[in-house]
């Protein structure tokens, strides 16, 4: 059986570089870096168990919680004009 090079590295979803096998962590269909893997409010590492994400932005579960809190809303909460504003006219 011949030998088959290894495939390039994918590139992080946040820095765009090279994420090799050691340094690979996969959430939501996307690749990381272990240290790119970071709550996007307080910049907080991050580990596959205490993260929750909003479009594709990584929080840490007590700032996604808290940012759902100030408006009661996702979109608001998470810095976007609400939804119902599109039925309105």
């Amino acid at each position: 059986m011949p030998w088959k090079a290894p495939a390039p590295p994918s590139p992080c979803s946040v820095c765009e570089k090279s994420v090799y096998e050691m340094e690979k962590l996969t959430a939501d269909g996307l690749i990381y870096h272990k240290s790119c893997f970071k709550c996007s409010h307080c910049k907080k590492v991050l580990s596959l168990g205490s993260y929750a994400s909003q479009e594709r932005r990584l929080f840490c579960k007590p700032h996604f919680k808290q940012l759902f809190m100030t408006k009661g809303n996702y979109d608001e909460g998470f810095g976007k004009e609400q939804h119902k504003k599109q039925w309105i006219k």
